[in-house]
């Protein structure tokens, strides 16, 4: 086999930054998803305010994506602020322990039943939007009666469907573009909630 010369790679370096500009384009030039974002930060900033917590979940890159979301707002962003109460429901014991027991489809709902309380919010990120155990999450979130926030990659999708607020975007056939997408928009609800709760950070 091959390898690809000098010039190819740059080809093909050029051609993954045009289809990532181009994904970027789409959900920048969609108002109806740019208003689902700003519906999707409104639950988060609201669950703050009253001093509820926000769940995030989600499967592989997803999983990645939902802990990096949680840290920063647990964590630090770009200013110091206050803690807010956000978590990932990441934690290995748990989930092998809840995987062994009742199966991997319930990795997450079991921890909702266990955590979630009424006015929580549960960030559901699922690229197909039909993850069976993200599925499960979002029943059990809506018997808590939390709010669902979901970021999805296919339009009609079941998660979607269930959430209060879809953020749907157009990634493309593979989910890489999608989860690029993903994290801009979560970089985007942690400035809008910070911007609603600490404003002295974004004079």
């Amino acid at each position: 086999m091959t390898a690809p010369n000098t010039q190819q790679q740059q080809q093909f370096i050029a051609a993954a930054l045009s289809e990532a500009a181009d994904a970027l384009a789409r959900l920048r030039a969609d108002d109806k998803k740019i208003a689902a974002v700003a519906k999707g930060a409104q639950l988060l900033i609201d669950a703050f305010g009253t001093n509820n917590r926000v769940f995030s979940c989600g499967n592989g890159g997803s999983m990645c994506d939902a802990m990096h979301f949680a840290e920063e707002l647990s964590g630090k962003w770009r200013l110091n602020r206050r803690a807010l109460g956000a978590m990932s429901m990441s934690d290995v014991s748990h989930m092998s322990c809840v995987a062994n027991d009742y199966g991997y489809d319930a990795v997450f709902s079991r921890f909702l039943e266990g955590n979630g309380r009424a006015g929580d919010v549960l960030v559901a990120i699922s690229t197909s939007g039909t993850s069976k155990n993200i599925l499960k999450a979002c029943e059990a979130a809506k018997a808590l009666n939390m709010r669902v926030l979901s970021l999805t990659g296919r339009e009609g999708s079941p998660i979607g469907a269930m959430a209060d607020v879809d953020v749907c975007t157009p990634g493309g056939a593979f989910a890489d573009r999608t989860q690029e997408l993903h994290i801009k928009v979560i970089h985007i609800l942690i400035e809008l909630t910070e911007r609603a709760l600490t404003p002295e950070n974004h004079q």
